[in-house]
């Protein structure tokens, strides 16, 4: 748990330029709408710095000129000024409105572009990667990758980088304005300005880490969490509900103090940038009043000048969000190109060879296998061939290897040494979609999907007819359960299964095996260990009646299941120690004899107990 808590909390760098240059190959495509999003964001931002603007020219040209005496026409003159002022501002105010809800859709929808496209390529990278990541890396965290992470990004891409460059020139128009407009009041009003940048530093500093801390302790409680509502039945069995809230509340009581602690940072920040601007615009008011009453700077100046310096803080306090917003996204993008960057070691050769009939002939040729690389044998040498239509079964202690055996055969998996044929083929040579298609394997842990019996038998394989499917159900015996479900093959299944037996799991595991009619079939005699006496009798008829004509690879843990077995090997430690039938192996007396007698004196021990 701790890889995954320390990979979860990793934030990396505020600013990293190789990711960025990552991301911005996914807006690519879309980097006309990016540039006219870019562009309405400056209409929008000068459409807001015109307003302050029309202000000084109403004030001083229209406004101000009626303190003294004009005449009746003059008036009448001066509020047509005033309406053409009035009315040239709601168009501004109309086009800034316009622009910005463009930009704002444009930007969503290159977000929402982004988020698919990346998406698509992980799941598609994952679906590549071999058995061996899965197996060592949690479903969960996967999970979040693929969903948390690149919602994080997308956040970046709508409300990020781009309005950073509003936000950017909103700044350097209302500086650029106020000193062309008077530079004095400009300096008053820019006078807390280095206060404001020392807030907003310590702000900065601390939200990282408060970001950190919050993002630990969620990453604490997603694991706890995963782990928890997994194991429930042990909890309950065991009563550990009360030890286990304990636990879960220390955690979350971290988890809401780091929460909390990050709220108090944005509760000082806002209020210091909003009381700074007061502050500014108060010193403004006092010196550019006595300029205004020396004649130095006009009245319509001095209001345009308040109203700049008021929206000057605004993209300030914008910019620190945009700086959390490219944090989170550093260390999401992180996260999402470390699964991106995963390599696909099981991959399909160049120039794969036609497989255009298959007879099932297998060879192992001195294999050598490791699942981490690390010199830990799981196979040492392993050599053995089964003809086609041959039952072989594999036995062994725990660890021997027979399971590795499947892996290989499958290619979830490639051997460090070594070679594995098929019909005289090195399985390297072929493509893993034309391997697998002539191979069917039932395990133990069955995994159906949500969706109707029909579908999981099928599996998207409309080439599988409906007759096909019932076929196949007949053949291991689950018809007749399916016939008394109300929408019989059409009846939709719940997660995993839930709501049916292990043993009914187990038929249409098999059903589905024989439906694709492979010509090698993988089996685990464990398929049958949680099944009922009845059910067992009907997966042992349907296994006869399956494997008939067909290459068969079982791996065996109850010796009674393999009796009938052609040939029978014994792997110890990674090596074939002896191999040949039963009787013969019995007559040896060698390991499987062991086995054999160790399994009788303990079936023999629980029908007696």
């Amino acid at each position: 748990m701790s890889a995954y808590l320390d990979e979860d909390a990793i934030l990396g760098k505020a600013y990293d330029a190789r990711l960025i240059r990552r991301l911005l190959r996914y807006v690519g495509p879309y980097r006309a709408a990016v540039a006219l999003a870019i562009l309405l964001l400056l209409v929008a931002s000068l459409a807001e710095l015109a307003g302050p603007s029309l202000y000084r020219v109403a004030i001083d040209r229209y406004i101000a000129p009626f303190g003294g005496a004009a005449g009746a026409g003059h008036a009448r003159a001066l509020m047509r000024g005033l309406a053409g002022i009035a009315a040239l501002y709601l168009v501004i105010l109309a086009v800034g409105f316009a622009a910005r809800w463009l930009q704002s859709y444009l930007m969503q929808f290159v977000g929402q572009r982004v988020m698919a496209d990346l998406r698509m390529e992980m799941v598609d990278h994952l679906q590549r990667l071999s058995v061996g990541f899965f197996s060592r890396t949690p479903v969960g965290r996967i999970v979040t990758r693929v969903t948390n992470d690149v919602d994080a990004l997308n956040e970046l891409i709508t409300s990020g980088v781009v309005a950073i460059f509003g936000d950017i020139f909103t700044l350097v128009g209302i500086m650029g304005v106020m000193l062309w407009m008077n530079w004095r009041l400009a300096l008053a009003a820019f006078s807390v300005v280095p206060v404001v940048y020392a807030v907003t530093e310590r702000f900065r500093v601390r939200s990282r880490e408060a970001y950190r801390a919050v993002r630990t302790r969620l990453a604490r409680i997603n694991a706890y969490l995963n782990e928890q509502i997994t194991g429930m039945t042990v909890t309950q069995l065991f009563t550990r509900e009360a030890r286990s809230l304990r636990d879960f509340d220390a955690l979350n009581t971290s988890y809401l103090a780091a929460n909390l602690d990050a709220t108090w940072n944005f509760s000082q920040f806002y209020p210091a940038v909003q009381f700074l601007g007061t502050v500014g615009v108060a010193v403004l008011l006092w010196y550019g009043g006595g300029q205004v009453v020396r004649g130095i700077a006009t009245l319509g100046v001095l209001v345009a000048a308040i109203q700049y310096a008021e929206r000057f803080f605004d993209p300030i306090r914008d910019l620190s969000d945009k700086f959390n917003i490219l944090q989170a996204a550093m260390a999401s993008s992180e996260r999402i190109f470390r699964v991106l960057d995963e390599p696909v070691v099981v991959q399909d050769p160049p120039d794969p060879l036609p497989l255009p009939r298959v007879r099932g002939r297998i060879e192992f040729r001195d294999v050598w296998f490791a699942y981490e690389d690390d010199e830990t044998w799981a196979l040492r040498g392993v050599r053995f061939t089964v003809e086609p239509g041959e039952r072989v079964a594999l036995v062994g202690h725990t660890g021997a290897g027979k399971t590795s055996v499947i892996n290989l055969l499958a290619r979830f998996y490639d051997p460090q040494r070594g070679q594995i044929l098929l019909d005289g083929v090195d399985i390297r040579r072929l493509r893993q979609r034309e391997l697998r298609r002539h191979i069917g394997v039932v395990l133990q842990d069955v995994f159906l999907f949500s969706g109707t019996i029909e579908d999981n038998i099928r599996l998207g394989e409309r080439a599988i007819s409906d007759e096909e499917i019932r076929r196949a159900a007949e053949r291991v015996g689950i018809h007749r359960f399916i016939e008394t479900l109300p929408d019989r093959y059409r009846t939709e299944l719940r997660e995993r299964g839930a709501g049916l037996s292990a043993g009914q799991k187990q038929l249409i595991a098999f059903a589905r095996a024989l439906a694709f009619n492979p010509e090698i079939l993988l089996v685990r005699d464990e398929a049958t260990s949680s099944v009922d006496a009845e059910t067992e009798a009907l997966i042992q008829e349907a296994m006869r009646t399956a494997l008939r004509g067909r290459t068969a690879i079982i791996i065996a843990h109850r010796l009674s299941t393999v009796q009938h077995a052609d040939r029978i090997i014994v792997l110890h430690k990674g090596r074939i120690a002896e191999q040949g039938t039963h009787a013969a192996l019995l007559a040896r007396g060698g390991i499987y004899a062991k086995l054999y007698r160790l399994q009788y004196a303990h079936q023999e021990g629980r029908r007696t107990g």
